[in-house]
């Protein structure tokens, strides 16, 4: 059973930088055919797809968030890691990582979620 668990502070403040790590166990991060993704949620919005690593090391950014949004991971934890710049208000949301069967382009394992505000 793969489980993934989001971590990092819970109020960051306006034009600092939003940290989280996604630490996964019961599966590797290089495991063939996975990509690793970041979603976040505002409050009273839809599911927006943030960026993603994949097991190979490749990286994709939603081209919205591409100019302040970089994803990189530590292989020998087992984690990846989101790093989203200058931050306003309105990146307040729920964060989650999740895994996606590349084949499919299908989300089968999800993260708790963290909730994240941006305030002063």
């Amino acid at each position: 059973q793969v489980q993934l668990q989001e971590s990092g502070p819970g109020l960051v403040k306006p034009s600092q930088t939003l940290s989280l790590t996604c630490t996964v166990s019961g599966g590797s991060i290089t495991a063939d055919y996975y990509s690793w993704n970041w979603i976040r949620q505002p409050p009273g919005k839809g599911l927006e797809w943030m960026g993603a690593i994949s097991y190979s090391g490749n990286t994709y950014y939603s081209p919205s968030l591409k100019s302040r949004t970089s994803i990189s991971r530590d292989t020998s934890k087992n984690q990846f890691t989101l790093q989203l710049n200058s931050v306003t208000p309105e990146d307040t949301a729920v964060y989650y990582c999740a895994r996606v069967v590349v084949i499919t382009n299908e989300y089968d394992y999800w993260g708790q979620g963290t909730q994240v505000t941006v305030s002063s």
